[in-house]
């Protein structure tokens, strides 16, 4: 790589941290001044840096726009991959990943329990809206008109005697989800399994996908499952990050 492409990149580096004047990365650089304002003048042709009133330097239009293609190009299955083989690995039981497609919440993932009883799910089936904990943490991040609107459309068909029955009670639920950030399937959608579900986030912080953590309630009672909330969280957490999310951005 050329020397000339390094500098230029330090720059951009340097400018990440906030703007700066000419004599300022000058200061900092390796270089006589005449060059780090060539540099400069040639990021600036390219759009890759800016000027504002003060003559200082700041990041320009050019690098988000890359910045933003490089994070569409990165598909959030193969990158939240390895760290759902981890937690696979860690807890040995069942590990889904679920995305909105269209109106369905969809898992789109999954690594099965190393236990002798297994859940019945696969790739591609849809997810219960009113009862499975990957699609109430979907819900919980949609703005209040359409979580109310998706509420009111939703069959309350009682799948156990745990289900969730009706609107007022899913709004509810979806408000303690959205608080805490995470949710539980407490066997709401198969009598003998329950569940815990964590958000996954974007660089713009919305939650594009959700993970989940599935046990038969013979291997691990509720406290134990929620003992698996904390290596979840880190699951999920280290995916969002790697998607581009910044938790100081989001608060």
């Amino acid at each position: 790589m050329s020397q000339s492409l390094l500098r230029a990149l330090d720059l951009l580096g340097e400018l990440a941290a906030g703007p700066a004047g000419l004599d300022e990365l000058a200061s900092r650089a390796p270089v006589h001044k005449t060059t780090v304002m060539r540099l400069l003048h040639g990021l600036e042709e390219k759009g890759f840096v800016v000027r504002d009133g003060q003559q200082r330097y700041l990041l320009g239009p050019k690098l988000f726009e890359l910045s933003s293609l490089a994070l569409e190009q990165r598909d959030v299955r193969a990158v939240a991959r390895p760290h759902l083989a981890r937690l696979n690995e860690l807890t040995g039981y069942t590990i889904h990943l679920a995305a909105f497609e269209g109106p369905d919440v969809t898992y789109i993932d999954k690594l099965e329990s190393r236990q002798p009883v297994r859940m019945y799910s696969r790739i591609g089936l849809t997810a219960a809206l009113h009862a499975a904990a990957v699609a109430k943490v979907l819900l919980a991040d949609l703005p209040p008109s359409r979580r109310e609107a998706i509420a009111a459309s939703i069959d309350y068909v009682p799948l156990t005697e745990r289900t969730i029955a009706g609107p007022e009670a899913l709004l509810a639920e979806l408000d303690r989800v959205a608080a805490q950030g995470w949710a539980i399937d407490d066997s709401e959608h198969e009598a003998f399994v329950h569940c815990i579900a964590a958000p996954i986030r974007d660089a713009n912080g919305g939650v594009v996908a959700a993970a989940s953590c599935s046990v038969p309630t013979v291997l691990l009672d509720r406290e134990g499952l929620l003992g698996l909330l904390a290596p979840l969280l880190a699951c999920t957490e280290a995916i969002s990050r790697d998607l581009g999310w910044v938790p100081a951005t989001r608060a």
